[in-house]
């Protein structure tokens, strides 16, 4: 299964600017976000021979992308993408504000830096997203410093409104390109692949069928 899309997705995420008091920092405008801005180039890892390429849409919120990640995915590592056999693309697709400044920080990072802070928050997502009686958002500042984003660093990305517009614009386009109904969502050399979030197996399988 995978999570639904929300309803009136967009103008909830936009109502979310700011989720941190930034007063003093300036926001900037969505048109002064060049097209050529490194954060949001492509995020791969994985040989560049591979003869696969597999595309992951996620939701740094999303309770189905968390369990992928904890139980799939290190499998996939290990075999398919550590071997060279595939090329693993990742891209945003966040569900709600914090799977939103989720995003925002970890396109911020380093590229190096961006899957061990994707998997880092996927991996411990009960602890900073759901936990009880805890502000999700001061738990992501506290994940992200552990990555090198300092807390000026972490309020000045939070008001950064040209790159919260320009992953909603990207998502945005991709939903309604791909059809993308829910998260994780998966693409297996360009093809729609719905069948492969339940065990590695499945995804092994899919893989070998693509190659």
């Amino acid at each position: 299964m995978s999570a639904p899309l929300l309803s009136g997705r967009r103008a909830f995420l936009v109502t979310g600017a700011a989720l941190v008091a930034t007063a003093s920092v300036p926001s900037l405008r969505a048109e002064d976000l060049p097209a050529s801005d490194p954060r949001m180039g492509p995020r791969v890892i994985g040989s560049p021979d591979a003869k696969v390429m597999v595309d992951e849409w996620f939701s740094l919120t999303c309770s189905h992308c968390a369990h992928f990640a904890q139980e799939v995915f290190p499998q996939i590592r290990k075999n398919l993408i550590d071997t060279g056999k595939i090329r693993y693309r990742f891209h945003d697709f966040p569900l709600d504000q914090v799977a939103l400044l989720a995003s925002m920080v970890s396109r911020s990072l380093p590229a190096d830096r961006y899957e061990p802070f994707v998997t880092d928050l996927l991996d411990h997502q009960d602890q900073w997203a759901f936990a009880q009686n805890i502000d999700p958002v001061a738990e992501l500042k506290k994940r992200a410093a552990l990555f090198g984003i300092n807390a000026a660093e972490f309020d000045r990305i939070n008001a950064d409104n040209a790159l919260r517009e320009a992953i909603i614009d990207k998502q945005d386009h991709d939903g309604a390109f791909l059809q993308i109904q829910g998260t994780p969502y998966f693409r297996i050399n360009d093809v729609a692949a719905p069948d492969v979030v339940g065990s590695y197996d499945d995804f092994a399988k899919a893989v070998a069928k693509a190659s």
